[in-house]
């Protein structure tokens, strides 16, 4: 090796001796770089306090009490619902998250009108839709005795002057609204002959019932069916 050459080897030995003595070494654990930006605002987050503060469960309860207190007020505002009813309907909302008495009483006049005119028509195919088991074996035993006479019925349903909800319990997984409607109709009862033998043609008639409903809260049948009729004082 001549001279020259012995000279680059030494420097290059003292280069390298150099670079380790700056940078070091690699043995396989060195941590990750840190990036300064996130640390900046881990640190500035770490002085100013938490960056979100954790709902306190009393505020979630207190806004879920102030909610029902609306829900209670909405509901004694309309027409057709009492005071004592309440606990009673705030039960079966629990239950259903759907119910709402305002809808209720929608649908229960909407059914009112909808059975006495198909149980007029002996249509048993939309009674048996919004009727328990029970109560559609005596209208359609009804209806049967009527066509076994040959009799017919006309009736006009004239209007529904008030439906307001008189009772509500929640037995267990069931649900059941009472109704009172008070309504005016038209109808007469005609033999095999076209002869009225009940009722009118022309006479408006006032009539007084109630009705209860019921659903299985349970259930994913959205439905309610009559269950018990009986004459309103």
């Amino acid at each position: 090796m001549d001279a020259t050459t012995l000279v680059f080897a030494l420097l290059a030995v003292f280069v390298v001796w150099k670079l380790r003595s700056v940078l070091g070494t690699r043995t396989g654990h060195e941590q990750p770089p840190v990036d300064m930006y996130r640390r900046r605002a881990a640190d500035e987050a770490s002085e100013e306090g938490p960056a979100t503060i954790p709902l306190n469960p009393l505020s979630e309860t207190a806004t879920s009490e102030a909610n029902a207190d609306d829900r209670r007020t909405q509901w004694l505002r309309l027409s057709g619902v009492e005071q004592h009813v309440v606990p009673s309907l705030e039960a079966i909302a629990g239950a259903d998250k759907d119910f709402d008495p305002k809808t209720f009483i929608e649908g229960a006049k909407a059914a009112y009108e909808m059975i006495i005119m198909s149980f007029a028509a002996g249509n048993r195919v939309a009674l048996r839709d919004l009727l328990s088991k029970d109560v559609y074996e005596s209208f359609a035993g009804a209806i049967s005795d009527r066509e076994a006479r040959g009799d017919t019925v006309d009736t006009t349903f004239v209007s529904i002057d008030r439906a307001m909800i008189d009772d509500a319990q929640l037995r267990g997984s069931t649900a059941q609204v009472t109704m009172r409607f008070q309504s005016k109709l038209i109808t007469a009862t005609r033999s095999s002959d076209g002869k009225i033998i009940d009722g009118s043609s022309d006479k408006v008639v006032d009539m007084s019932d109630v009705w209860t409903f019921a659903r299985e809260t349970s259930s994913r049948d959205p439905n309610w069916r009559l269950v018990a009729t009986e004459s309103g004082a």
